[in-house]
């Protein structure tokens, strides 16, 4: 008869797989709102890799994966896109756990994630006898072919569907040389995301978390600002395609960078006014859906480095208070 301690520790895995899987179903259903719930997809193995720790929290990740291969037919590109976002998860808890400051666990966690997505498309690549390149391009060609089928059941006027179509091999070129720099931009924004939810779902859940201090104090560290000034300038001066589409590159995941200290800015001011839940959620929601806001908080992210909006003093660092509501 197994202990209470095991039958605790079952029922959590079991949790943690229905979660997860949760998840997974809101994605499948609806396409277009389940994109943003499958931005979660790390959280349920993010709580239960420091809850249960690794030998047992590694069933739910596994078992996971198992079902959505079965329900998928087998290896599928939404598969790999899942299994990336629930190692991010794993990944994640094992760098909280070793209690590494907050920028060294978002960025060694999308490093392992990267790395096990490039070993599988490498033994992918040997198996199909392709190139990693010509994998990536072959799968960038038949989504964009399946967009251009989309598009003309929903009766487009023929002119734009001439004009798509005309141009597909254009715009292959380019998102297969962007693709890299737009995943390692999202894994950065879902890792961020994440460890925020994270933090508020373990704090409360009364288990252990390192003290990070007030997130919405974060600021990037100075020296990235010359990143983003040498991808502006590598766009705006250089004629070259192959030399714009490395800036292009580097400002997609230089503007994820800042966008996350434009984001801390406004929840800073927004806790400052001591401003409703409500009026946070209709602010952070309107900057989800509005593009223009979005580059606006990414120009406060980054003008941040010279005019300091909240004022803060370097060697000042606030604990972690226990008010939930700040980022």
């Amino acid at each position: 008869m197994p202990s209470p301690l095991q039958s605790n520790v079952s029922k959590d895995i079991a949790t943690g797989v229905v979660a997860t899987l949760g998840i997974f179903g809101l994605w499948a259903i609806m396409p277009v709102m389940g994109l943003v719930f499958s931005i979660f997809i790390p959280l349920p193995i993010l709580f239960y890799r420091i809850k249960l720790g690794r030998h047992h929290s590694i069933f739910i990740p596994v078992v996971v994966m198992a079902m959505i291969g079965l329900i998928s037919g087998g290896p599928t590109t939404d598969l790999f896109f899942f299994s990336a976002f629930i190692a991010l998860g794993f990944f994640l808890g094992e760098m909280i756990e070793k209690s590494l400051p907050v920028e060294m666990v978002v960025v060694a966690a999308c490093a392992g994630v990267i790395g096990i997505g490039v070993g599988i498309l490498l033994m992918y690549s040997v198996i199909a006898h392709k190139g990693i390149v010509e994998l990536i391009s072959d799968h960038v060609k038949t989504s964009l072919e399946l967009s251009l089928a989309l598009y003309k059941s929903f009766e487009m006027p023929q002119e734009t569907i001439d004009a798509i179509s005309g141009s597909l091999d254009r715009i292959q070129y380019v998102m297969v040389r962007l693709l890299p720099s737009m995943a390692t931009a999202s894994i950065l924004f879902v890792a961020w995301i994440n460890l925020i939810a994270g933090r508020s779902l373990v704090t409360r859940s009364g288990l252990t978390f390192p003290d990070y201090g007030r997130l919405n104090r974060w600021r990037a560290p100075e020296g990235l600002v010359w990143g983003m000034i040498a991808s502006i300038a590598i766009l705006v001066l250089m004629s070259s395609t192959g030399f714009r589409l490395l800036g292009i590159s580097g400002l997609l995941v230089m503007m994820v960078i800042y966008f996350m200290q434009g984001i801390a800015i406004v929840s800073f001011f927004l806790e400052k006014n001591k401003l409703s839940r409500a009026v946070r959620v209709l602010v952070y929601s309107l900057i989800a859906f509005q593009q223009i806001l979005v580059l606006i908080v990414v120009s406060i992210g980054f003008f941040d480095v010279w005019i300091d909006f909240r004022k803060l003093s370097p060697n000042r660092r606030e604990p972690d208070p226990s008010d939930r509501d700040s980022v």
